[in-house]
């Protein structure tokens, strides 16, 4: 009992991520014999900036759940409504206890992956790895696995895709941060990777989302809070006066004005993207340096990959263009959907601004403003259509009204899914051990080759 109490709490430390950032900093303070001073501010600072960067999206979150809720009402559509939080709250009065030790145990297998092949990548967001956990368990529970064989396989799986997932990204990070130093970690990789590759085919000759052209009486649109307040109040009013003021005001503003409110949601948007931008700026500045003292002393060269506003502030107005045009393949997917007579799956206005936005950022470092627009439309297709293959596989919780929203949970759900569709547990634990020690070999066996070529020169 005390054990299983211990390993709660360890669970609910590492599924906050600023706690988890901030040690990783005073680990790796510590490592560098930093002074105690300069340890103390290092740490605090790291773990403010992620609080910063909490409380901006909690404000942004505020705004935009309204949005969805007065887009639903005012074209009269129902549906599936992919929500990680939701799904996950749904899954855990079933699967709490295989979760957790799944996290717990998934986190130590990234730092041993990370360790002992190439794929050199920490992952510290914690609350998407606890989503993630969460799936492999629901996967695997329907598949049959229970007690050590479960635990085992589902924590080499989830710590594999936590070390895959950012290395597949990193490319397309380098294009956008300049640097090596930091990576993506997030649940929506898949989708990002497909907008960065659909920027490279179509943004020849487009200039960054970053650079606007304009006549200068519109100079002041080139302010990033600006554009996008300007932007969020034209999206507002057309959806409040959709619905109606009736709506607007008995559901959400309390008998304010519905324009009034709608004014004042769209700025507040803008102000939760700001507050998002100056949390990881304030991240950034601590916690690479921090993070060296980790790497050098628990796995040599790793990056930390780290929640995906950490790429906002280098195309603010990619952010932006992403969300919307990610919002618009949303809906062209669910007019396919109601065509086919499929499921149908509602754009979820929160996913479509996180994972949109980094599409959008992706888009635009390899295609410019082209690549922004249609590398994040794409993304929007994408995870309209993935959550209704992932419908079965997920068994009975796939007849509730939402889904996993993100592409990685997707791609991974499916393939996973599918093995234990067709394949025997023991063969499953079989292929993944096997994966995990091919990596190894594969890594042994480069360093011998770097090292014979260097003794040769």
């Amino acid at each position: 009992m005390f054990i299983q109490n211990l390993l709660q709490v360890v669970v609910d430390v590492m599924k906050v991520p600023s706690i988890l950032v901030g040690l990783v900093a005073l680990i790796g303070l510590i490592a560098q014999k930093k002074p105690f001073p300069d340890i103390i501010k290092g740490t605090v600072k790291t773990i403010l900036g992620f609080l910063v960067l909490a409380g901006g999206a909690s404000v942004l979150v505020g705004s935009l759940t309204p949005l969805g809720d007065i887009f639903k009402f005012a074209f009269n559509v129902q549906g599936i409504i992919p929500n990680n939080e939701a799904m996950v709250s749904i899954a855990l009065a079933k699967y709490g206890a295989p979760t957790t030790l799944i996290m717990a145990f998934g986190m130590v297998a990234n730092i041993i992956v990370a360790r002992f092949t190439r794929l050199k990548y920490i992952y510290l967001s914690g609350h998407v790895t606890f989503y993630m956990a969460c799936m492999v368990a629901i996967i695997l529970s329907v598949a049959g696995f229970s007690g050590v064989q479960m635990i085992y396989t589902g924590s080499l799986a989830l710590g594999m895709m936590m070390a895959l997932f950012p290395a597949l990204a990193q490319p397309y990070m380098r294009k956008i941060i300049g640097n090596d130093q930091v990576a993506l970690a997030h649940t929506g990789t898949i989708g990002y990777i497909l907008a960065g590759w659909i920027g490279s085919l179509v943004g020849k000759g487009s200039r960054s989302t970053e650079e606007m052209n304009m006549p200068k009486n519109l100079s002041f649109l080139r302010d990033s809070t600006i554009s996008i307040s300007l932007t969020m109040m034209i999206i507002y009013f057309i959806l409040a006066v959709s619905a109606g003021p009736q709506y607007v005001e008995s559901h959400f503003s309390q008998g304010q004005n519905y324009l009034v409110y709608s004014f004042v949601q769209a700025i507040t948007f803008a102000a939760g993207v700001f507050i998002i931008l100056q949390g990881v700026r304030l991240i950034l500045a601590e916690i690479v340096p921090a993070f060296t003292g980790f790497s050098e002393k628990l796995v040599p060269e790793a990056r930390p990959a780290l929640d995906c506003p950490i790429v906002f502030p280098y195309a603010p107005n990619a952010v932006l263009v992403g969300f919307i045009s990610s919002f618009i393949g949303g809906l062209v997917g669910l007019f396919i959907l109601g065509q086919l007579k499929w499921v149908l799956i509602l754009p979820g206005v929160v996913p479509h601004f996180f994972c949109g936005a980094t599409a959008g950022v992706f888009g635009n470092a390899t295609g410019g403003k082209r690549g922004a627009i249609l590398g994040a439309f794409a993304h929007g297709i994408l995870i309209t259509f993935l959550p209704v293959a992932l419908l079965p596989v997920l068994g009975a919780l796939g007849l509730t009204n939402t889904m996993f929203s993100d592409t990685d949970f997707g791609v991974a759900g499916i393939l996973l899914g599918n093995m234990a569709r067709f394949l025997d547990k023991g063969t499953i634990t079989a292929i993944i051990t096997g994966i995990f020690a091919l990596l190894v070999v594969y890594n042994f066996a480069t360093a011998r080759k770097i090292t014979r070529k260097e003794n040769q020169s």
